[in-house]
């Protein structure tokens, strides 16, 4: 495969994800406040958002714990342009603007959003139908199964492996009673797709007339518990309890002597390559549909993944199992029209020798992490003067660090002052030294979350990974995007000929 073209020129970006965007109801969401958001990157000169998975949340209230691949998430689905369409009444959604303005408190939104939307429901079904109906044929090959998992999730408040025999196994006849008995809550959550993706469309034009990409996310594993893996349980290494085989994590390491059990199922390569990969194509055509670049996380599962015993409690007894490699890539570049797909490989971790002649094959961009740089020696690969090819991405920190400025107030004496020796600083502004040092690289693309663009602190950190709770709750206040802190980026991106 020869590099993406898409990727070739020098740019940069915010990451944020929307649910933390400012907004008057709980949670950001794709109304005025995504909008908005994209006219103050344009502002700052950026050219790229990067949003993460926009799908629904699961376990943690986290976007790569999701009941979807394909879905998007309801409760960023913005209510005023609802008011506004005569869907609902101001009256309906005023126990949203009681909610906080600095955090997403899930507990109390999730049931006030979902009866607004039930609202919304009940007078927009049959005004909007013609749609709902072009819709739902756009996106039958996976908006039929999820829509039945969501209203049978409803119905039963369980995972799909407790449900009764029939519907557990995909039973023609069960399915169809189903379908029968269940026809008003299937048509809900076809509702609330819609609406969702009918607002990300419009934040996505929006973005594109301003000249912003959109850089979406691609979890490599999905939930075992997910509308995914039930409909399709021949992909995944089940029993035939449609209970995992074997499930997914990373082996002991010198920051876990136990490695990490995350709990997912792996995926069946060889009866994947059987179906030439057609669900892995779907996937990348559909969000290709809703971003411009995908970035993929835990790219490294492509070679090879961390297979552990299903009931394990640590993961120390894996083992690494291969993977389909450049397969499945060659594959997806054929179905999408014979070239690379305009990817990122997140090759963080334990990357071998293996995985770096994987990215080396498909030429997807890489990724480089400042936080990771300091307080060893010089030949450090995230340090920039050993970025010897502009082939990848810079990140100051992603969404499961720290901010900056938290990060270096929690460094020792000895990594800050390697910090300040190598920047040429003495740290009093550690967010934008940073933000220098990552778009003055010779890295072709520069992204940085906007906690450091604000130059906040550890109360801004929106994810901590092991961490049980209260992660994904942080949100951005409209009045701390200010236009100073714009224009410092956008002075930052001309110097350096991101734009």
């Amino acid at each position: 495969m020869s590099k993406i073209d898409g990727l070739q020129r020098r740019c940069s970006g915010v990451l944020l994800h929307p649910t933390s965007l400012p907004s008057g109801s709980g949670i950001g969401d794709l109304g005025p406040a995504a909008l908005s958001f994209v006219e103050y990157l344009a502002a700052a000169r950026q050219t790229l958002w990067q949003v993460l998975p926009l799908g629904p949340t699961g376990y943690g209230d986290s976007p790569y714990s999701s009941p979807s691949a394909f879905a998007g998430n309801p409760l960023l689905v913005a209510l005023d342009p609802l008011v506004e369409q005569g869907l609902l009444a101001e009256s309906e959604i005023s126990s949203l603007t009681d909610l906080p303005e600095d955090h997403v408190d899930f507990g109390q939104l999730a049931p006030l959003k979902r009866n607004a939307l039930e609202t919304a429901f009940a007078r927009g079904r049959d005004r909007l139908q013609p749609e709902i109906e072009a819709f739902k044929a756009q996106h039958a090959e996976w908006l039929d199964d999820f829509s039945l998992f969501a209203a049978l999730k409803d119905e039963f408040e369980a995972a799909w492996t407790d449900w009764e025999p029939g519907l557990r196994a995909r039973q023609p006849a069960a399915l169809a009673a189903a379908r029968e008995r269940l026809t008003q809550r299937i048509d809900f959550h076809v509702f609330c797709q819609y609406l969702f993706f009918d607002q990300w469309s419009a934040v996505r034009r929006r973005a594109a007339e301003l000249g912003i990409e959109i850089v979406g996310d691609i979890p490599v594993f999905v939930a075992h518990d997910s509308a995914d893996v039930w409909a399709h349980q021949h992909l995944f290494k089940l029993d035939e309890l449609g209970q995992p085989h074997v499930v997914a994590g990373v082996p002991p390491d010198y920051f876990s002597a136990t490695g990490q059990l995350w709990g997912n199922p792996l995926y069946d390569w060889e009866a994947m390559a059987r179906e030439e990969y057609r669900w892995w194509i779907a996937r990348f055509r559909h969000l290709l549909e809703e971003v411009d670049i995908v970035r993929i996380d835990h790219f490294r599962g492509f070679e090879a993944a961390w297979e552990v015993p299903f009931g394990e409690t640590t993961a120390v007894k894996g083992q690494w199992v291969h993977g389909p490699g450049e397969a499945v890539f060659a594959a997806i570049a054929e179905a999408i029209g014979g070239g690379p797909p305009p990817v990122v490989a997140e090759d963080l971790g334990l990357i071998t020798d293996e995985v770096r002649a994987l990215l080396r094959a498909t030429g997807f961009p890489g990724m480089k992490v400042l936080q990771f740089a300091f307080g060893g020696g010089a030949d450090n690969p995230y340090l920039p003067h050993n970025y010897l090819d502009p082939n990848c991405l810079v990140y100051t920190g992603t969404h499961d660090n720290d901010t900056t400025r938290g990060w270096f107030s929690g460094l020792s004496d000895a990594e800050r002052a390697h910090v300040c020796r190598y920047v040429g600083t003495d740290g009093a502004h550690i967010s934008q030294d940073l933000m220098r040092l990552a778009l003055s690289s010779i890295a072709r693309i520069a992204i940085v979350p906007l906690q450091d663009v604000l130059d906040l602190g550890s109360e801004a950190r929106v994810n901590t990974p092991g961490a049980p709770e209260g992660n994904w709750t942080w949100r951005v206040q409209a009045s701390q995007l200010t236009p100073e802190r714009a224009k410092c980026l956008a002075e930052l991106t001309t110097l350096y000929a991101r734009v």
